[in-house]
């Protein structure tokens, strides 16, 4: 085994397992652990090995599982899995929503470190959906209005990327007590269009990025709460229109992250990748390699399940199987099969209460 210090320090202090929840066929474990110090190698790997195998998915609350847009401590917005009740009083879609509101109907959900970015006391009078557009025409009502200006992006991007997890909705449009919003109300964002995912997330930009010659792309780094529960988060980037989109995004995520935003790295800066390719029956094939992993050897599943999740975020495609170092039979920690086709998750980031 070969993990630089750097990778094998987040191993033990974040489980490399990190709570996703998959499709019934295919399940990713949830884990924690508290940070300590690193033992000696022979020891942490079969520590990890035991720790990546126990089923800690269950968050001992009922209700159905939706994945909402949340910001953390470090003021970034992540995808976080809760448990919303169901009542014949409000739709799911309304429940989602009110969970992003400060101090909300749902704030006791909301795992510790995280909170909504819609302003207290926000309400959803409608919601209604045009099929055909794939289009969800949210109204709110007045203390929508009552965000700070530096908040308005944060805003957006919560309600855009939380209502496109529904995989019915692709174009969100915003109202206000009956007024349909031309505008943002505080800041003045123009709305000449719908919200779509385009948007992006958490976005960071270099100081001589041209827009017009430029495209986002997304990847998923990782974080920790204060209790050492590892999670994902996404961030979106701007490279040149002409690159291709899949290999750019892995491009950026070996890049690492930005310094001084609470996000650690998920792959060592010694990957490449070697070729992708799309099936006609739309499986998308990553090849990588990376001399820190020998042959045979489990890789941690942080790292593979990050590669799923930037893969299919940034490809209509929902299905990644990972090769490494030219060996088809890729297994990580949490024995998950990933030379083999797997599904982006339903619902990414359970974490406990």
């Amino acid at each position: 085994m070969k993990w630089n210090r750097s990778i094998r320090n987040t191993a033990v202090a974040g489980l490399l397992a990190l709570p996703l929840l998959l499709t019934a066929c295919n399940p990713f474990a949830a884990k924690s652990s508290a940070q300590i110090d690193p033992p000696p190698e022979d020891i942490e790997y079969q520590m990890l090995r035991n720790l990546e195998v126990q089923d800690q998915s269950s968050s001992g609350t009922e209700g159905k599982m939706s994945t909402v847009y949340l910001q953390n401590d470090h003021g970034l917005l992540a995808p976080v899995a809760i448990p919303l009740p169901e009542d014949d009083s409000s739709t799911q879609l309304t429940r989602v929503l009110e969970s992003l509101v400060k101090d909300g109907p749902y704030a006791k959900l909301v795992p510790a470190g995280f909170t909504g970015v819609l302003p207290e006391g926000t309400e959803v009078k409608a919601i209604t959906l045009q099929k055909d557009q794939q289009l969800a025409i949210v109204e709110f009502t007045e203390p929508f209005r009552n965000y700070g200006a530096p908040e308005e992006r944060k805003v957006m991007e919560a309600l855009t990327w939380t209502l496109t997890e529904n995989p019915d909705i692709r174009q969100i449009q915003l109202w206000v007590d009956g007024e349909k919003l031309n505008e943002m109300p505080v800041d003045g964002t123009p709305l000449d269009r719908p919200l779509t995912r385009v948007l992006g997330i958490n976005l960071e930009m270099n100081n001589g990025t041209s827009l017009s010659q430029s495209s986002p792309v997304t990847m998923y780094f990782s974080a920790a709460t204060p209790e050492g529960v590892q999670y994902f988060v996404p961030v979106t980037r701007f490279v040149p229109s002409a690159s291709d989109r899949i290999q750019s995004a892995l491009h950026e995520l070996i890049k690492g992250p930005a310094r001084g935003e609470g996000l650690e790295r998920v792959v060592t800066d010694n990957t490449t990748v070697d070729s992708i390719d799309i099936s006609q029956d739309g499986i998308v094939t990553v090849s990588i390699s990376d001399d820190m992993f020998d042959p045979g050897e489990r890789v941690p599943a942080q790292m593979l399940q990050s590669l799923v999740l930037t893969v299919t975020e940034n490809t209509p495609e929902d299905q990644v199987r990972i090769w490494l170092n030219g060996q088809k039979n890729v297994v990580g920690l949490d024995n998950q099969k990933y030379s083999e086709p797997v599904s982006r998750p339903e619902n990414i980031n359970q974490i406990p209460l």
